[in-house]
């Protein structure tokens, strides 16, 4: 039985790895690092339930990010990257995240459905 729950669990990661380019074992543990939960409600994630930002319960599902780019795995990468850069002046501040940290935060988000 665990040969089997860790097998889905890897071909689950390699799954949004290849959708989104990144790893969302490790987005889950920069989510928590950066402590984004202080100003995001974020299912799966321990800590206060920020009401600063919107929650991000479904944030893979979503239509559009921040109300301006289509909701795709690099948009989403890009926002996260440099949110200043795409909607001047907005609440989500640049976090100097990498290429790769802000691929695998959006491969975590990813999986929120």
């Amino acid at each position: 039985m665990r040969r089997v729950v860790v097998l889905l669990l890897f071909l689950f990661v390699a799954c949004k790895r290849e959708e989104t380019g990144g790893d969302p074992v490790n987005g889950k543990k920069l989510v928590q690092q950066y402590g984004c939960v202080s100003c995001h409600d974020i299912p799966n994630v321990s800590g206060p339930r920020g009401m600063v930002g919107p929650p991000l319960t479904h944030i893979a599902s979503q239509k559009v990010l921040a109300g301006k780019l289509p909701n795709t795995p690099e948009n989403l990468a890009r926002w996260l990257q440099n949110p200043q850069a795409i909607d001047p002046g907005n609440a989500m501040p640049n976090l100097g995240l990498s290429p790769n940290d802000s691929r695998d935060i959006a491969a975590f988000l990813y999986t929120l459905k």
